[in-house]
């Protein structure tokens, strides 16, 4: 019995299709991690190839079946082979993977040094077309106070829960604690899982005495990431859940490759 291969057939349409693919796959994991060595996770997998004129379709089940392939090794360290065997595959002159996780750091409280566990959502994503390219990102809650508020209110200040957005492009190598340490620096004050209530004053005092604007906090770390000699390019964002109105405050910085 023949099964037919409609994916196969020759379409007539002419039109090159950027992305084909499979979205929001979970699957686990290994990162590498600053203080043990590696980090076992799930990710969420978007993965896609560059679908050529003349094909009328991808075929869909070796995406995962070339993925299993890497079910037992570090498929982050992996990603050039993972790429050039998805385009060998599927006969197609580009692919490409978005890879979202949750990255956990072990955190000491500032004054009782109490540990627990803080999450951060992270990302790689990476291509190969003629060259291989690999994006990787943090994004890292942080706490910001007002300047403004600070500056003009008799007692107190308004402050809000911030997210910074960090992704860059490099050489060499980067670790993500580095970048979260970056944009943890460039606040007003980090965020903690577990805070005794001497570390509860720290962090509002020393938020107190470290007023930040969104614009403070995307031009600290612009500058430290053009100093790095590693850094090709970057993207930083800041986004304030504002306490005191109904939106948000915003600035984005976006470099291209030196």
């Amino acid at each position: 019995m023949t099964i037919p291969d409609l994916q196969s057939q020759t379409d007539p349409r002419n039109i090159v299709i950027d992305k084909v693919g499979v979205k929001g796959l979970r699957y686990p994991i290994v990162v590498e991690d600053r203080s043990s060595g590696t980090q076992h996770t799930v990710a969420d997998l978007n993965i896609y190839v560059e679908l050529p004129h003349h094909m009328r379709g991808t075929h869909m089940s070796r995406f995962i079946e070339i993925l299993h392939h890497y079910h037992t090794e570090a498929l982050i360290g992996n990603l050039p082979d993972f790429l050039a065997e998805l385009k060998a595959s599927l006969k197609a002159e580009a692919a490409y993977i978005d890879i979202s996780f949750p990255y956990f750091v072990n955190k000491k409280a500032p004054v009782s040094g109490i540990e627990s566990l803080l999450s951060y959502d992270c990302v790689l994503t990476a291509s190969l077309c003629d060259d291989y390219d690999l994006l990787i990102g943090v994004i890292v809650p942080v706490t910001t106070l007002c300047p403004c508020s600070k500056e003009i209110s008799l007692a107190g200040a308004h402050n809000q829960r911030s997210l910074i957005t960090i992704k860059v492009s490099y050489t060499g190598f980067v670790r993500l604690e580095e970048l979260i340490e970056i944009a943890e620096s460039a606040a007003s004050c980090e965020i903690y899982s577990l805070l005794k209530r001497v570390d509860e004053k720290y962090v509002t005092e020393h938020a107190y005495e470290n007023p930040k604007f969104v614009e403070d906090i995307v031009r600290e770390i612009a500058l430290k990431l053009q100093d790095d000699p590693r850094i090709k390019s970057y993207y930083v964002e800041s986004e304030n859940a504002e306490s005191i109105h109904l939106h948000n405050a915003y600035a984005k910085i976006s470099r291209p490759q030196k």
